[in-house]
């Protein structure tokens, strides 16, 4: 557990007892898909059904770590989850790749779970800001996605 940091985007209800049909941004940390800091559904979780959409995970490792979501196309992103890590995540034991638009938990039935395309991802240093998240997604919806 605590592998990895992956972004995860699509209709599997890792733990069981979701709320709707998805999709939905959650965190890939190995080991499960995470709507939040266990394994009971996080009641902040909503679906993402605009055409294009921004995901966002922040994981500092031993503590604490946050989703988010928004649509790519307009708008700011909206917290799913900002609060501790789950049960046994800390401290992570992250192996050290970097890698944008693919993770593990998806597949565990041999079966994509995932859901859309991936077009393109950012990397930023140390536990980023609202401030720095909020001028990523300024950015993408300046690209005018269609």
């Amino acid at each position: 557990a605590g592998a990895m940091d992956a972004i995860y985007f699509g209709t599997s209800c890792w733990f069981g007892g979701c709320s709707g049909s998805g999709p939905w941004v959650q965190a890939d940390l190995e080991y499960g898909l995470y709507p939040g800091g266990s394994s009971s559904w996080n009641p902040n979780q909503r679906a993402f059904t605009s055409k294009f959409v921004t995901a966002m995970l922040k994981n500092n490792g031993t503590s604490r770590f946050a989703i988010k979501g928004g649509n790519a196309q307009t708008g700011g992103m909206t917290t799913l989850w900002d609060g501790s890590l789950p049960r046994g995540y800390s401290p992570m034991k992250k192996q050290g790749a970097i890698i944008l638009g693919s993770g593990g938990d998806c597949c565990a039935t041999n079966t994509n779970l995932s859901q859309g395309t991936f077009y393109e991802g950012a990397i930023v240093s140390g536990y980023p800001s609202d401030a720095t998240e909020n001028a990523v997604q300024a950015d993408v919806t300046s690209a005018g996605y269609r």
